[in-house]
């Protein structure tokens, strides 16, 4: 699917930019075309064959998206690898996760790894004649595949979040199927979009073929940042911007932000973890345009549930949505594996076309996410009154504070709205006493004026129970992040385990 969407996109589109890279220079739909058969030859010359997993180790470039390309023309499985990983953890993910046959990467990225495979080294690109220059063997394109919906694509790997990150695989058909999902999801058809995410990620691995689809140009950015998001959303007329909670935070907050024009915008879409309801609120305001929340995660080919533009706030500031067409969602009982009845807090469990085939070399794992046709997502909410998803957090996330089990989420949206919190973490910290209390990791409005402990209950206990309110106060300027731009709650935890010790 992705290899005859590049085919057909470069006949329908033809002239239409494809790609942009940061520094403004394009790829044409056709010129996309050309370059993956070029590029699908010389990789062809050099060893690369069909059913062979490559680890790419290139940045979030215009070149990534050509050897992701040309590696599904040959029929070869893409593992990609974000460039926001240290070498070691790159190394494990190429060795021990994709157990890859050989791979392609910059110099950067190869450094500080010893791969035991073929390393094809690659140099990024400044202008469109320099994409892939080394590789490409201008002219020539390789023969079509046969028609195989079965044939592994990509591997893309999870953020870890449970420990060691795993590969999760998606075929020629599932690809198809989550271009089907997607297509018509209001980014805006065949207009422009910036890249929010490691193209490693699957919201370029497995949706780069549906937007290519309908003639999108996607505009690349390599390492996230306010500004250039603000500046591309702003210039070429977007009509939909989008990105994970946090990237949005920032860009309310950045210093010129009233200085852009964002007449065109008309839906901010989020996803990953579900959004506080201040920072809904905000974009809504100041962007002049729809919020949409999308839940999903890796192994659902982000594919899952979505908030209505016009839903209801209730639905829209404390949910993650409905199942999108095509979608079964059901909330299970982790230990029995039945469903629960609504309202009560369970394990979230997909059933759609847009779930990966397994994990890549790991048939138990497999085993254990894909039971009874289920895919099972280790988050944990409840199906509230009305068929909407609330989340509570991933599975484990919750802590026991003396007989009660606390769910940080359920804090963390009603502290959201305090008018001196700019950013919220609840984490647990072991209390001798307790088991584990709470500690709200707050990143204030005003530095100057931050928010007490005392203020924060009090304003929390008007909205939930006392026990599910944090009992102490953390002030921080920043959250550390994931990879994939997530607030790393492991990190922070584990900063709150220190503190006790010290106590």
């Amino acid at each position: 699917m992705w290899a005859e969407t590049i085919r057909a996109s470069g006949k329908r589109f033809s002239d239409r930019p494809a790609l942009v890279a940061e520094e403004g220079w394009r790829v044409s739909f056709s010129d996309l075309d050309q370059l993956t058969d070029e590029v699908a030859v010389g990789l062809a010359r050099r060893g690369v064959s069909h059913g062979e997993v490559v680890a790419l180790l290139v940045p979030s470039s215009v070149d990534y998206i050509v050897l992701y390309g040309a590696l599904a023309k040959l029929g070869a499985i893409t593992a990609g690898v974000s460039s926001r990983l240290p070498a070691p953890e790159r190394a494990v993910l190429v060795d021990e996760v994709a157990g890859a046959d050989r791979a392609i990467a910059t110099a950067a990225m190869a450094e500080g790894m010893s791969l035991d495979i073929d390393v094809i080294e690659v140099a990024l690109a400044n202008r469109p004649g320099s994409v892939c220059a080394d590789l490409r063997v201008r002219d020539e394109a390789p023969t079509p595949l046969p028609p195989d919906g079965n044939r592994p694509v990509a591997v893309v790997f999870t953020s870890g979040t449970t420990g060691v990150p795993k590969g999760a695989t998606f075929t020629d058909q599932i690809l198809a199927d989550i271009a089907v999902v997607d297509t018509g999801n209001g980014w805006g058809e065949g207009g422009p979009i910036t890249s929010n995410t490691q193209m490693a990620h699957i919201g370029v691995m497995g949706k780069v073929p549906a937007q290519f689809a309908v003639g999108t140009t996607l505009h690349v950015i390599d390492k996230w940042n306010a500004t250039a998001v603000l500046d591309a959303v702003s210039r070429y007329r977007m009509p939909a911007m989008g990105g994970v909670a946090p990237q949005i935070a920032l860009m309310l907050r950045h210093p010129d932000f009233d200085q852009y024009d964002f007449s065109s915008v008309r839906l901010v879409v989020t996803g990953g973890a579900p959004s506080p309801p201040n920072v809904i609120e905000e974009a809504r305001q100041r962007f002049g345009a729809d919020w949409t929340q999308r839940y999903a995660c890796t192994e659902a080919g982000g594919i899952g549930t979505f908030t209505w533009i016009d839903a209801p706030m209730e639905e829209m500031l404390y949910t993650v949505g409905r199942p999108r067409p095509g979608i079964k969602v059901e909330v299970r009982d982790p230990d029995s594996d039945l469903a629960v009845p609504p309202g009560t807090v369970g394990e979230v469990c997909f059933r759609s076309p847009t779930v990966m085939a397994g994990y890549w070399r790991n048939p138990t794992a497999t085993a254990e996410a894909l039971r009874g046709g289920w895919l099972h997502t280790g988050d944990q909410g409840w199906i509230d009154d009305t068929g909407c998803l609330r989340l509570v957090g991933r599975r484990g996330e919750g802590f026991h504070r003396g007989g009660y089990v606390v769910f940080p989420v359920e804090a963390e949206k009603v502290l959201a709205w305090h008018p001196k919190v700019a950013g919220v973490c609840v984490v647990p910290r072991p209390d001798e006493v307790m088991g584990a209390v709470g500690v709200a990791v707050v990143i204030p409005a005003d530095p100057a004026d931050p928010p007490t402990l005392a203020e924060l209950r009090a304003f929390g206990q008007q909205h939930i129970a006392a026990y599910k309110l944090p009992e102490h106060l953390h002030l921080t300027d920043a959250f550390p992040l994931t990879p994939m731009s997530k607030i790393n709650r492991k990190a922070l935890e584990l900063q709150q385990v220190e503190e006790a010790e010290k106590r």
